[in-house]
This record gives structure tokens, sequence and C-alpha cells, in this order.
């Protein structure tokens, strides 16, 4: 029970650092790079009979989830002793992440022919920082925790 706790703990914390880095790449840039906020589109695009509000949660939701999920895989490759558990490894984790991050909202975009106006070439250089701060935060969560 204890192990669970810290993952969830370890991806919260994850998930707040990424995101809080995102909303601010998102202001300084006058960019939309907020994941949850993309999401939310993406929602509205499936035609889901569903309130503004419910879809804002169910994206932020299924952000934490991704996240989770992450967080999930790191555990399994560091407690099987695929990985070392480390900072680099942390790093190269995120780096991972956010390359199949970049791959997913690709697919995202073309799937539901939504084109945001948005710099993509620097929306998925944010996330790809993101998401390395994403593994960092998770490394460190799940080491000092």
């Amino acid at each position: 029970m204890h192990i669970i706790f810290n993952l969830l703990i370890a991806a919260f914390l994850a998930m707040i650092t990424m995101t809080g880095f995102s909303y601010i790449v998102s202001a300084t840039f006058r960019e939309l790079y907020k994941e949850p906020v993309l999401l939310t589109y993406f929602l509205k695009e499936l035609k889901w009979n569903l309130s503004a509000t419910l879809k804002s949660i169910l994206a932020w939701l299924l952000h934490y989830l991704i996240g989770l999920g992450f967080v999930i895989g790191y555990h399994l490759l560091w407690t099987n002793n695929l990985l070392p558990t480390t900072w680099g490894v942390g790093f190269l984790l995120g780096t991972i992440s956010g390359i199949i991050g970049i791959i997913g909202w690709i697919f995202i975009f073309r799937y539901t022919q939504h084109e945001p106006k948005i710099d993509f070439k620097g929306y998925y250089l944010q996330l790809l920082l993101a998401h390395i701060i994403f593994g960092l935060t998770a490394y460190a969560a799940y080491v000092y925790l």
C-alpha cells in the first residue's frame, strides 16, 4: 500500500511541476501550450454530450492518469533493475516520455483535425522540456519521499 501512495504522490508532484512549466511558458510566449486546455478542446471534438465543466475535469483527470502511467512505467523499470535509479535516468525517461507525448499530440491533432492556432514547433519543444521536468520531478519524488 505504501508504494501505491508513493507512486500517486510522485505522479501528482511531477504533473504539477510539468503543468506549471507549461503554463509559465504559455504565458511568457503568449501561446496556448497548456496541455489540459488542449485536451479539453480534444474532448469537445469528440462531440460527447457533456458540460464544458465536466470536459475540463475529464481533461485534467486524463492528463494526470497519463502521467501516473508514466510513473508506474518508471517504477517498473527501476524495481526490476532494468535501469538504475539516477538523475540521469530520470532525465532520459522524461525525454522518452516527451517524445511519446509529442507523437500522441501529433496523432490527436490529426485525428480531430483540430489545429489550434499555436506555434507547433514551439509547442513540441516546450512539451519535450516539460516532460524532462516531469521525469526529474518523478525521480526526485520517487527516491526522496
